[in-house]
């Protein structure tokens, strides 16, 4: 078993009611060795200036762990087949909609893999079926949520 550990941060400004719920939502994660990352609420769900649209908020980190994981688990899994991925690019889509329970929920994340395979051997269209199938399957982070998770790759592209 391993553990993996994120501390959030927040606080309140001075100048701040509070009970007016009109606090910044503009907060820390700081990961492993001190890596921080400017998140707040989404702009989508807080309005401005509540809200900071330059930083990251938990839906896109969401949808960026899912892709993340499925990205990483793709690349190892293609290494051991003995294709070479020169690169990997997802333009990776979360809806926010109701859910069964009528509660709002990210409901679909849809992955948009294009992949750039170097020289030597090429992976054909069911190849590439299987390899993202059994990333999907053996993905952390897609094995741990109940949101539908579709991969919709892009056509790999071969080295010229």
């Amino acid at each position: 078993m391993s553990e993996y550990r994120a501390t959030v941060a927040w606080q309140r400004q001075d100048a701040e009611t509070f009970t007016d719920a009109r606090f910044s939502r503009g907060h820390r994660w700081t990961f492993d060795e001190g890596v921080e990352v400017p998140a707040s609420a989404s702009p989508r769900v807080v309005p401005l200036p509540m809200s900071v649209a330059a930083a990251i908020d938990p839906e896109e980190a969401f949808v960026a762990s899912l892709s993340s994981c499925h990205m990483l688990t793709f690349l190892y899994l293609a290494a051991k087949r003995g294709f070479v991925v020169d690169s990997y690019r997802d333009e990776a889509v979360g809806l926010l909609a109701k859910n069964e329970d009528a509660r709002l929920a990210i409901t679909r994340v849809t992955l948009h893999p294009a992949i750039r395979f170097g020289a030597g051997a090429q992976p054909t269209a069911a190849d590439l079926d299987t390899l993202h199938h059994q990333a999907h399957e053996q993905c952390f982070i897609a094995q741990s949520v109940k949101t539908e998770v579709r991969v919709e790759p892009a056509a790999a592209e071969s080295a010229r």
